[in-house]
């Protein structure tokens, strides 16, 4: 069957949709920024009208369940990074490739900037607000004194590092093929947001996400872009962690599949009794084990997003 645009499958699945097409590169860019904004406007809007130091639940729950509305409504179409972090997680762990994830980070800088922005208007027709700045510094990132509780600079990169290895290492387990689960990741994916937000505010409004980071130092006060850096160099670190633990795992797992088909081959030329008993046996299960076989056999390495691939997945026709 033939596609549209020329987009290299990533395993034995058939292309999404009824009439098999893809998204190219332009439809997911496209899903990128948009949900990212969505994330922007509700991660930042709710702790700007709700007081976040007295009040930091709502916040938190509203980036966490923006995460998972977004994964729902545009995830079949990109993948659902919306996040620069989980998007060099997916490419340290061989998910895209390195082109696809420059394109992703810079369509979710896009969409950041402009939920941030809109926000930054509803913020100047507020009468009670003389100073738009001065209202998203509250809910900016910083370390020190600018931190809620003084946090250092140490701490906050430390807490960074570790929130975004965890996040990335929950997106990248969840949308793992061989995941039974993996239909709950939008799920997983936002409650692990919306729980390490939690402790982010508190800390600093550490974000675990460069693209918010970006886009509230924008319109913040002009500390907000001395310190942005601590908030790209943290979670790519995180990020990267995660990434090689899972294409470690990876690897481990290719390499014990090939040392038990080598000794498999040992076996069936040992000309033994026990032998032939067990060939009979597999050929009696080969029907059964294809399905699980498959994948194993047809997968093309490292060709695509690996995320995307999940929420591609073909729907059953209805007859």
């Amino acid at each position: 069957m033939s596609t549209p645009v020329s987009v290299p499958p990533t395993d034995h699945r058939q292309p999404a949709g009824d009439n098999g097409f893809r998204p190219g590169l332009l439809s997911r860019l496209g899903a990128e920024a948009f949900g990212t904004l969505f994330l922007v406007v509700a991660g930042l809007g709710v702790p700007l009208f709700t007081l976040p130091q007295s009040n930091p639940l709502p916040g938190a729950l509203a980036g966490g369940l923006a995460v998972t509305a977004a994964m729902l409504a545009f995830g079949y179409i990109s993948g659902g990074h919306f996040n620069p972090a989980i998007t060099l997680g997916n490419l340290v762990a061989g998910r895209i490739g390195i082109a696809a994830a420059a394109a992703y980070i810079g369509a979710q800088l896009v969409g950041a900037a402009a939920g941030a922005l809109a926000l930054f208007g509803i913020l100047r027709a507020v009468p009670s607000i003389p100073d738009a700045r001065t209202a998203f510094d509250t809910v900016t990132a910083g370390f020190g004194e600018h931190s809620v509780i003084q946090t250092s600079m140490a701490g906050v990169l430390l807490a960074e590092v570790l929130g975004a290895a965890l996040l990335v290492a929950v997106f990248l387990g969840m949308t793992a093929r061989r995941n039974t689960n993996a239909a709950a990741a939008p799920f997983a994916v936002g409650l692990a947001f919306a729980v390490l937000l939690q402790l982010g505010q508190a800390l600093g409004n550490a974000p675990f996400n460069p693209a918010r980071a970006t886009a509230s130092a924008l319109f913040s006060s002009s500390w907000a872009l001395e310190q942005l850096w601590l908030f790209w160099v943290a979670p790519v670190v995180g990020a990267g962690i995660a990434g090689l633990v899972f294409r470690g795992f990876a690897d481990a797992r290719g390499r014990t599949a090939a040392l038990d088909a080598d000794h498999s081959d040992d076996e069936a030329g040992a000309g033994s009794d026990l032998a032939d008993d067990f060939d009979d046996d597999v050929d009696e299960k080969s029907a059964a084990g294809s399905m699980t076989a498959a994948p194993a056999t047809a997968a093309a390495p490292d060709a695509g997003d690996e995320a995307r691939d999940f929420f591609d997945a073909p729907r059953t026709k209805q007859p």
